[in-house]
């Protein structure tokens, strides 16, 4: 199979296998007007095999969104067909609005318009807790 290269825009490349559908819905991109080529189970030296998202617009994408939920990725900028920046994200050290808090209690909870926080504790064991009440996230 054969997707074209692209003049101007984004390539989110080595998202784990299986993974690109929910990045591909938490990012909105069936929203945009521009293409959008979504390839799933790609073959990989490094990875065995990866999902691989191509872009033809150049947006202005949340990183920290992209390293919580697959911290491996790699954003390549392309302008006139070459890449002309590369990207590898980490973990965030904080992820606002992306995990919700589990806790009852949490002021989050209670008050609609707070947002919610959560902040790496443990980077080996991927740990996230909730900044106001310190409560652990559910596994990405």
């Amino acid at each position: 199979m054969i997707i074209g290269q692209i003049e101007n825009g984004i390539v989110l490349d080595h998202i784990t296998a299986g993974h690109g559908m929910e990045i591909y819905e938490v990012l909105g991109l069936g929203r945009l007007d521009c293409m959008v080529a979504l390839i799933k189970n790609a073959e990989s030296v490094k990875m065995g095999k990866k999902d691989i998202i191509k872009i033809d617009e150049v947006l202005d994408l949340d990183l920290d969104v992209l390293g919580y939920m697959d911290p491996g990725i790699t954003v390549n900028i392309i302008q006139n067909g070459q890449r002309v920046k590369r990207m590898k994200l980490e973990l965030p050290g904080e992820v606002r609005g992306v995990i919700r808090c589990k806790n009852p209690r949490c002021i989050t909870s209670v008050e609609q318009e707070i947002e919610h926080v959560f902040r790496l504790t443990n980077r080996a064991d991927r740990v996230y807790r909730c900044i106001y009440c310190d409560t652990k996230a559910g596994k990405k």
